[in-house]
């Protein structure tokens, strides 16, 4: 008997900086998902890497929804899962999960991990593959990835936390060198602006550093330049298409976590991005080719600098799970486009199907 209603699991939470980040824009696609065309199982992961199912997951919801919103949830969960205990081999139910989507952003959701374990689960999933995934979430690695692509950036430096720790004054000497003030010192493995600060001084850029390798073991320092930042959605698997450019701003010195999340007030978005028409079709080319150089599918975000002195365009990241918070740029350019949130969900679940089901066609024996 075919199954009248999609189920998706849906991930959220993780051991990440980024774990509140995750919650926000889980909630707003167990908001946003059709409960007409899909069975929803909540599967939340708590910061200290416990997997909780069904009613369990429904208490680490209780903050970000609201009473009525779980109850509809809990109406229709999949069958057989409402007094599930909360284990993960509950996973590899294939009878009763289509397709999982990782709503997980950071380490251990971003960066091939989950994409990994649900390769070998062999479940169908949203969004980039453990590749993609896994160089798009290392900001040095993506950045070696984009010269050899021809891609222009702003200059930078890395270096591993141990180097600093050991020969801090060194290395702060040859970053004045090299890049010299402002810069943006970064951990080279989180996003959502999580541990990353602006340096003018050397005190500022000791503090920086310091800052940074509580978050991970490779520091990023990049040039600071004066620009409009630019962000470009890309959506598809082997013929992808790219978004208008979105231009996206706080109130703050530079556009940090606390501007992204939590002061609506200080953000400002403008959709189409203010700048000429030549520009919006060189970012939009230069997004395609930076997802297509790590191996990018269902979805994700380019983020670019446009210089205002010179209108030169600088790529900066790409995000392979970009916030989906009701005011991020992702769902907001394509709502410009006429694709609405739900709509958006439905195309990244059919993306999954696809590239699961192009994926399961290929030999793996000899």
């Amino acid at each position: 008997m075919t199954k009248e209603k999609i189920c998706v699991a849906i991930l959220f939470g993780g051991k990440s900086g980024e774990h509140i980040v995750s919650h926000l824009s889980a909630s707003s696609v167990f908001k946003a998902i059709d409960k007409q065309k899909y069975q929803v199982l909540p599967v939340g992961i708590t910061e200290t890497g416990d997997w909780k199912f069904a009613e369990q997951a429904f208490e680490m919801l209780q903050e970000y929804l609201e009473p009525t919103e779980i109850e509809q949830l809990r109406e229709q969960l999949p069958p057989g899962f409402s007094n599930r205990n909360g284990q993960v081999f509950s996973l590899t139910d294939r009878d009763q999960i289509d397709i999982v989507f990782p709503v997980l952003h950071g380490t251990f959701g971003e960066d091939g991990t989950v994409q990994g374990l649900l390769e070998m689960l062999n479940l169908p999933y949203v969004g980039a593959g453990v590749l993609a995934s896994s160089v798009s979430m290392d900001k040095v690695t993506t950045k070696t990835i984009f010269d050899q692509v021809g891609l222009n950036q702003v200059k930078y430096l890395w270096y591993y936390s141990a180097q600093i720790k050991t020969e801090e004054e060194r290395f702060i000497t040859e970053i004045e060198e090299e890049i010299g003030y402002p810069c943006f010192v970064k951990p080279a493995n989180l996003g959502s602006s999580v541990g990353i600060s602006k340096a003018n001084t050397r005190e500022e850029l000791k503090s920086a550093l310091r800052l940074a390798i509580e978050f991970d073991r490779k520091i990023l320092i990049e040039q600071g330049v004066i620009a409009q930042e630019v962000e470009v959605a890309v959506l598809g698997n082997e013929q992808p298409k790219a978004s208008v450019p979105g231009e996206i701003g706080g109130g703050n010195e530079f556009f940090d976590y606390e501007a992204k999340y939590f002061d609506e007030e200080q953000l400002f978005i403008h959709i189409p991005a203010e700048i000429s028409e030549t520009q919006t079709e060189i970012v939009r080319e230069m997004a395609l080719k930076a997802y297509s150089a790590v191996d990018g599918s269902g979805l994700a975000r380019v983020d670019f600098f446009v210089r205002q002195d010179s209108g030169e365009i600088l790529i900066n990241e790409i995000n392979t799970l970009p916030g989906f918070t009701e005011h991020s740029m992702y769902p907001k350019v394509w709502a410009h486009a006429g694709i609405s949130y739900p709509e958006l969900i439905d195309q990244l679940i059919e993306l999954g199907l696809q590239r699961y089901a192009q994926k399961s066609q290929l030999r793996t024996k000899v």
